[in-house]
């Protein structure tokens, strides 16, 4: 299974970037949250900010059905390292 570990990158399938604060619990649900900082300079409806995202929808791979020409698996991919 992925692990999403805080002040790592990962790269959203429509191109914006995400930079990983911390892995938060909803306080009524007790669901898992990646707090993320979206870094956008593409023209998407994914804007620069401070987001909250399910973990699992964080991890989920992408509809392809919707989205027939996204190259990547998942919808939010690590960038490795150079």
């Amino acid at each position: 299974m992925r692990e999403i570990k805080p002040n790592t990158v990962y790269r959203h399938f429509k191109d914006s970037l995400a930079y990983i604060i911390t892995i938060a619990k909803h306080s009524e649900t007790n669901e898992d949250l990646v707090i993320y900082c979206c870094i956008n300079n593409k023209d998407t409806n994914h804007h620069n900010g401070i987001y909250a995202r399910p973990l699992t929808m964080f991890l989920s791979e992408v509809d392809h059905e919707k989205y027939p020409d996204v190259k990547q698996k998942y919808r939010f991919e690590l960038v490795e390292e150079e």
